[in-house]
């Protein structure tokens, strides 16, 4: 496992990051894997060379299986995790004071349960461009890394508008973005994420299952969505056996990126991942062609707003 440069936070990182929301808490439809399953699966993750886990307080029991699996091995994981939302009932950000009181507690719970008295990376799991300008919550953002208990701090961002306020802040040490085959939107700022020393994290690699090859039940609102992703078979043979190493091996193939996220809860699917993680990636007059294929009405492309419709059946 090839590791890559994470920005400027000096830390070099696998460039397959264990995605750790599935051994938390039931998520896509899948069932939770039992403790002792999670603990083995990433002390096996590990053994295989991937040094990045990513998680959040929000993510049921993840933070808990982590530590459980890395109490004796804290220094060899780079371990990036998210404070709890924060946003009031109204949707507002709270006064200084409740903040600093949220966002505390919030940390202090992942300490506990990742056993550890630091954070290699933190990050807002909710941004947005009012969150992110926010004097308030980059002063204790700022202060906790500061003092040492975060060595990073990042914000997990949707539209790219977020993204490019990260990159160009001079704030935020690490951005996490949805980039994938059909949503390529984020691309025309990884150039200025490497002038910028920003670490990039991709995440939504397999497009919530639908670039995994896998047949699955269209909600009749996305059936555009899904004829456009039966393009990309016509790609599928002897060199890219199969739809989620053309969607990861694309992802990997761009330089700037630091690592790709891929959520994993069971051994097939760390399997998988180690497989197609093998440092031959894909030449540009390839990713040209892919560029060429990417969905015409991205912005359509909103899996959160496609949740709170019952269009994501799987």
């Amino acid at each position: 496992m090839k590791k890559r440069k994470l920005g400027n936070t000096g830390f070099k990182i696998s460039e397959i990051a264990f995605g750790g929301v599935g051994i938390g808490m039931p998520y896509a439809g899948q069932k939770m894997p039992e403790e002792l399953d999670s603990i083995h699966l990433l002390e096996k993750a590990l053994d295989g060379g991937i040094n990045f886990y990513d998680t959040a307080r929000m993510y049921g029991r993840s933070e808990e299986m982590l530590g459980k699996a890395f109490k004796d091995k804290r220094e060899k994981v780079v371990i990036n995790t998210k404070c709890v939302h924060f946003l009031d009932q109204d949707g507002k950000i709270p006064a200084k004071r409740e903040l600093v009181k949220i966002i505390h507690k919030s940390l202090e719970n992942s300490l506990k349960a990742l056993q550890t008295d630091y954070i290699d990376v933190y990050m807002l799991h909710q941004s947005s461009l009012d969150i992110l300008k926010n004097e308030d919550i980059i002063d204790i953002f700022s202060h906790l890394k500061n003092k040492g208990t975060i060595r990073a701090i990042g914000a997990s961002t949707y539209l790219p508008e977020e993204t490019d306020y990260c990159i160009n802040s001079g704030v935020w040490d690490v951005v996490q973005v949805p980039f994938n085959l059909m949503d390529q939107r984020q691309q025309v700022l990884f150039k200025a994420a490497v002038d910028n020393g920003v670490g990039l994290i991709v995440r939504s690699v397999l497009f919530r299952g639908m670039l995994t090859g896998r047949s699955l039940n269209y909600h009749k609102e996305l059936e555009k969505v899904k004829e456009h992703i039966q393009r990309f078979n016509s790609l599928i043979g002897q060199d890219i056996p199969d739809m989620i190493t053309l969607a990861t091996k694309f992802v990997l193939s761009y330089p700037p990126v630091s690592s790709v996220l891929i959520g994993m809860d069971q051994m097939k699917h760390l399997d998988k991942a180690l497989q197609i993680a093998d440092g031959k990636y894909y030449p540009q007059t390839l990713l040209g062609i892919l560029e060429g294929m990417a969905f015409p009405e991205p912005e359509f492309l909103n899996l959160p707003q496609w949740d709170r419709k019952g269009w994501l059946k799987n």
